[in-house]
Parts: C-alpha cells; structure tokens; sequence
C-alpha cells in the first residue's frame, strides 16, 4: 500500500471520532487504532478481515433482571415504577447502549441537559452498525437508564424527557 494513502488514513482518523480504522486493498490490509493521550497511533498489517468499527469493551453494569412481567410487555414500566414521569424514549432494537461517540468523549447528554427534538441522545449498536438514537420531542433530560456499554432490549426505556 502507498506511503501517502497511509498518510492520509491517519489524517482521517485524527479528524474523526473513530478510535480505530482498517482497510484492504487487494491482498494487503492496514489497520489504525487511535492509542489514548500519551500513547502512540501504530500502523500493523492486519489479518484480511472485513471493515468493522468498535467501541471499546466495556463491562456491563450488574443490574437485577428484568420480571416476566416487564419482559412480557416489552419493558413497560409497571405502575410505581421507577421512571420519572415524562417521554420515554426507548431503545428501537436489541444492542449495546453508547452514551458517547468514543470512549475518550463527553457524554451526548446529561440529566439536566436542555434537548431539541432530533438532538442526538446516544448511540445503539447492533451488528456492528452504530445507530444514533434522537430525540423525538424537545424538553429538559429527566433520567438516563442506562449505562455505557450496557446490553440493551427492544423497547427498553433509555431516556426520560420532560
């Protein structure tokens, strides 16, 4: 692979917020992973493997299980529960929940926050592909449900906006 086109996917990473890039060219593949502060970016070729994004691995918070009842109705929280009142916003598939774009960035949100409708809230990954998750009305974050890293399920309320 030329120099200069390794040059430039270097510059492409710097410019983004991918932690990590790989491409193939024929035979050859080059892959680049941002190193946090103080550490050095490394070019290294790469087994040949398809393009993939990732956040880093995160352990899941323990949390108690879902009851057959919040199963069953896909999540709804029953009444008591512990979800403000307000919007709801929940999870559009199965995945992992992602508060930030990288884990080296600010959250995209935080309880107290001022959104608009369409603001991005969070990002949910399934099958390698990061969907964002919007806003859908404007108003004021009340709760965020989840954590980080986060396993999420279909339905599964994330944000509360008031």
């Amino acid at each position: 692979m030329d120099l200069r086109k390794i040059k430039k996917l270097i510059d492409l990473l710097e410019e983004s917020n991918l932690a990590e890039i790989e491409i193939k060219e024929g035979e050859e593949s080059v892959r680049l992973a941002r190193v946090p502060k103080g550490g050095v970016a490394m070019t290294m070729p790469a087994p040949v493997a398809p393009l993939h994004l990732e956040h880093a691995p995160r352990a899941a918070p323990t949390m108690p299980m879902a009851s057959p009842v919040e199963a069953a109705t896909g999540g709804t929280p029953r009444p008591g529960s512990d979800l403000p009142d307000g919007h709801v916003v929940r999870s559009p598939m199965v995945g992992t929940f992602y508060a930030s774009p990288s884990p080296d960035k600010p959250a995209f949100v935080k309880v107290g926050q001022m959104v608009k409708q369409g603001e991005t809230l969070g990002i949910v990954e399934a099958m390698k592909m990061f969907n964002p998750i919007e806003a859908d009305v404007s108003g004021t974050v009340l709760a965020i449900q989840c954590e980080s890293g986060q396993p999420v399920e279909f339905d599964q309320p994330l944000f509360v906006i008031g």
